[in-house]
């Protein structure tokens, strides 16, 4: 259920409202920093339109901790719609790509946070992340567009996936560590409140 209340047994309907509000909040501040990073990101040259470096992946990496599968969905759904917006590609085959690659990376991401997180950083969810969406990708450019051509470039479109993931994964961690706008919604969330209480 998007915007899950686990205080639905204890909560007025007024409670309920503040935490959906506060939750479509939460989500709209990580996807305008996804849009940020996605405007950021087109500026760096590819070597192939739909390569790129994954920066606009940090939020749903931080996301992760702070909302429910559906509520994610939404927030990666805004990213990939934003970056399409700020590449100029929201109605060709790189869209496609991207949609492609995000939400299997979110999924993959969820479900390593969600069964691995007590074993896990966050460098190593990034990492999983980051690999699958490019295989997606790749699979994709491999059936729609440049067919077994595109494995020339698989192994440095990987490695790169692979070495930027371990970054954002780093300042995943940091920043988690030492937000006080971070901690203070883990806070409140463990304590059954709602964030803004």
């Amino acid at each position: 259920m998007l915007f899950s209340d686990n205080t639905a047994g204890i909560g007025s309907t007024g409670l309920k409202t503040k935490r959906t509000q506060s939750i479509i909040t939460h989500i709209a501040i990580l996807a305008a920093f996804s849009l940020f990073l996605s405007t950021v990101e087109y500026m760096i040259p590819k070597p192939v339109p739909f390569m790129r470096i994954g920066l606009a992946n940090l939020p749903i990496i931080i996301g992760l901790s702070l909302f429910s599968l559906p509520e994610l969905l939404l927030l990666t759904l805004l990213k990939i719609v934003g970056q399409g917006l700020v590449n100029g590609t929201l109605f060709s085959y790189i869209f496609l790509f991207s949609a492609g690659g995000s939400l299997a990376s979110m999924l993959v991401m969820y479900a390593v946070y969600t069964l691995l997180g007590r074993f896990t950083s966050y460098i190593g969810i990034s990492i999983a992340g980051a690999i699958v969406s490019n295989i997606v990708q790749l699979l994709l450019a491999h059936f729609i567009l440049f067919g077994s051509s595109i494995w020339m470039i698989a192994p440095p479109f990987l490695l790169m996936g692979f070495i930027t993931s371990i970054f954002l994964g780093i300042f995943a961690n940091v920043f988690t560590g030492k937000s006080r706008w971070y901690n203070g919604i883990i806070g409140r969330k463990e304590e059954g409140r709602h964030p803004d209480e």
